[in-house]
């Protein structure tokens, strides 16, 4: 039964997260006549459907991806709602990775000489917000583009990029 509830949220959240036809046709025309093609992902929140998903079974929410003013960190924030479900991203020896979809990317959280890696870990809190950066060297993930966040066995899918 546990299991059939588990698939049942797995395809509603696969459902939640495909992109409409009509935005994967979208084309824009450049000045010097050539057509380039827009963005294959439609920026958009998470559904409510997601959000449950990730609060019972990561034990987080309030997630969100943002650029920095220069573009080259990403902020990776969100609240922890079961410190037991979301031990894994606070866990010095576990390394996150974010992967960009639009390019096929794999960031790293930077270490600092004197501060060490730029993320919060130790005991997670009911509540409390968190935050990551990853390097973003090169703007290689822009704004829109939808972004993984992996850390071991722990995925966070489909994030839009602010």
């Amino acid at each position: 039964m546990r299991g059939l509830a588990i698939a049942a949220l797995w395809v509603g959240w696969a459902a939640a997260l495909a992109v409409p036809a009509a935005a994967q046709q979208t084309r824009q025309v450049s000045a010097h006549g050539g057509a380039s093609h827009a963005s294959h992902y439609e920026p958009m929140k998470l559904t409510a459907h997601a959000r449950t998903f990730y609060q019972s079974m990561r034990g987080i929410d309030s997630m969100s991806v943002r650029r920095t003013a220069s573009g080259n960190l990403l902020r990776f924030s969100y609240r922890v709602t079961d410190p037991a479900l979301a031990k894994l991203l606070g866990d010095k020896a576990a390394t996150p990775y974010l992967y960009g979809e639009a390019n096929h990317v794999l960031l790293e959280v930077p270490v600092m000489d004197n501060i060490g890696q730029l993320r919060q870990t130790g005991t997670l809190e009911v509540g409390q917000q968190y935050w990551m950066v990853f390097s973003n060297k090169g703007n290689v993930v822009k704004a829109g583009d939808r972004v993984n966040v992996l850390i071991g066995s722990f995925h966070i899918d489909g994030l839009v990029v602010q």
